[in-house]
């Protein structure tokens, strides 16, 4: 249940129905925007009189919201959320672009690609410390080692790092990291999620790749849940029956989620396609459908990368694609 407050009602006024909410043993969630305050009711609300809320002279509406994620929903909290990480902005018309490398490797290539990306107008900077990976065998990442690099290039450049958590064991190792990943592996690792909410940093989280937009957010629902309401999506593409990409990307989530959830939507066209050459196409069909940011994996050599060479781009493409999609933003603000 949502209930919508009439403009410049006395903050008094509103503490004292909040009082009378939980004193019917619900919760309740206040979020102000520029014109209505709108407080979301979480919990058992049918002990709550409609009517009588209605009745009050201070409410405008109050409504039953059917949808199992609350604190999430953009009936709940009608503005965009804008985060901020550092000097960039994610959501609310301010737009992210996230780039480097899928692993972190050396020192050479972290702070080299660090510098590259921000030079074309990177916000962000992105790299793997520890790799979820498909195969045993396959690299892992740096682990510690690679965390302290992604820091020595945020301390060289100035770019807030993006990296991805994969156990909670992992924490301590993260006080340096900017925005926390939670991979498409752990979209439903619930404990983690929970974890991840008594954080005061900004989450990105990425969809499963079989997962549902209402399972997306009901995993943030988790993390907001728990205090931390500073959640990023992220669409990394889907799996379907298609194998001439990695992945499907589903561009329709882009105004589905902003229609559902007030929470930035990110889009990462290297893994949900995997080919270099198809990232800067859909990038920039991205940004055409109002995606709040990208998330694009950038190598020096992507052609002896250990992760993920053949969807990389080179600092010069990253350039490219740069420009294009921040042109395509000025057209579509016209």
């Amino acid at each position: 249940m949502i209930v919508i407050l009439k403009p410049k009602t006395p903050e008094a006024r509103i503490e004292h129905l909040i009082g009378w909410l939980k004193s019917q043993g619900v919760g309740t969630h206040v979020s102000n925007g520029d014109i209505h305050t709108v407080i979301g009711l979480i919990g058992d609300t049918s002990r709550i009189d409609l009517d009588l809320l209605e009745s009050l002279d201070i409410v405008e509406a109050a409504k039953r919201v059917s949808d199992s994620y609350k604190i999430c929903n953009r009936k709940f909290h009608p503005e965009d959320t804008v985060i901020r990480v550092g000097d960039a902005a994610i959501g609310g018309g301010s737009f992210a672009l996230i780039a480097g490398p899928c692993s972190v490797e050396t020192e050479e290539q972290i702070v080299g690609v660090a510098k590259a990306v921000k030079a074309a107008g990177a916000t962000m900077l992105r790299g793997g410390a520890f790799k979820p990976r498909t195969s045993p065998d396959s690299f892992q990442g740096l682990g510690a080692e690679g965390i302290r690099l992604l820091s020595l290039a945020k301390k060289e450049t100035g770019l807030p790092i993006v990296t991805e958590l994969m156990d909670i064991s992992e924490l301590p190792l993260f006080d340096d990291v900017d925005v926390i990943q939670i991979g498409a592996r752990n979209m439903q690792n619930f404990e983690l999620l929970k974890e991840m909410g008594k954080l005061h940093k900004p989450v990105l989280l990425k969809r499963g790749m079989a997962n549902t937009l209402k399972e997306l957010l009901m995993s943030a629902e988790y993390i907001c849940a728990e205090g931390n309401e500073q959640v990023i999506l992220c669409e990394r593409g889907i799996r379907t029956f298609e194998t001439a990409t990695r992945n499907t990307l589903d561009l329709s989530c882009i105004p589905a989620l902003h229609d559902m959830s007030h929470l930035p939507v990110v889009i990462d066209p290297s893994h949900a396609t995997g080919v270099a050459a198809m990232v800067k196409p859909m990038a920039c069909a991205a940004t055409a459908a109002g995606t709040d940011g990208l998330m694009i994996e950038v190598h020096n050599d992507p052609a002896h990368a250990l992760c993920d060479g053949p969807q990389s781009l080179t600092p010069e493409q990253f350039a490219d694609v740069a420009a294009k999609c921040l042109k395509i933003r000025e057209v579509m603000a016209e």
